[in-house]
């Protein structure tokens, strides 16, 4: 039997794709990012809060996202969660996946941003910054690549360069990074990279 290779389509081809997908201007800013700061609730997570007697209770994530994530840490891509809410449960979920900076209970978010920028090392041009409400409007406002969610207000909608056709927590983040690692060249590149041990999340006590 003659195996089919993998992956099984060029880079230039992933490229094309997405700027069917972007447009010429857009998928120019998105072949430029470099960082990826993400908020939690309406971007990693559907949005809903669940409480129990004793406070917050359950977050769903979606596992393509976190497979995207993972896809982008195998390339190079730096990735942050900044959000306003004290959760343990993203803090968890962000070493999980291995996340460069994280920035928890933080509505002074144009302040943490820079934090952020700064711990990563990274320009606010070269940034893509995934947020679905105002709070998140002052951050970005300051990056290259602002982008958002459908459930998003149009105030926020209107200052993005890209709104999902997914939704916040069912797969919009790995829309997003896909669209970036095929706009940089790298999605073949990270397609081959899924099978090391070195770019698998972390499970259980792993550090």
């Amino acid at each position: 039997m003659t195996g089919k290779p993998w992956p099984h389509r060029s880079s230039e081809d992933y490229g094309h794709e997405a700027r069917a997908v972007l447009g010429a201007a857009a998928y120019a800013l998105f072949g430029q990012v470099q960082a990826l700061i993400l908020d939690a609730d309406g971007v990693l997570t559907t949005g809903n809060l669940l409480f129990g007697p004793d406070g917050e209770a359950l977050k769903e994530f979606d596992s393509r996202d976190g497979l995207g994530l993972v896809m982008a840490r195998s390339v190079g891509i730096k990735r942050a969660v900044l959000t306003g809410r004290q959760s343990q449960i993203v803090a968890t979920r962000a070493r999980e996946l291995r996340f460069e900076a994280v920035r928890l209970g933080r509505f002074d978010k144009l302040v943490a941003l820079d934090e952020i920028l700064q711990e990563l090392g990274c320009q606010a041009q070269h940034t893509l910054y995934m947020g679905d409400d105002l709070v998140d409007l002052p951050a970005m406002l300051q990056v290259g690549v602002p982008v958002t969610v459908p459930a998003a207000p149009a105030e926020v909608k209107e200052y993005c360069c890209y709104v999902t056709q997914a939704g916040g927590g069912a797969g919009a983040v790995r829309e997003v990074v896909d669209l970036v690692l095929k706009c940089r060249g790298l999605y073949t590149v990270a397609l081959q990279e899924l099978g090391r041990q070195a770019t698998r999340p972390r499970t259980g006590g792993q550090k």
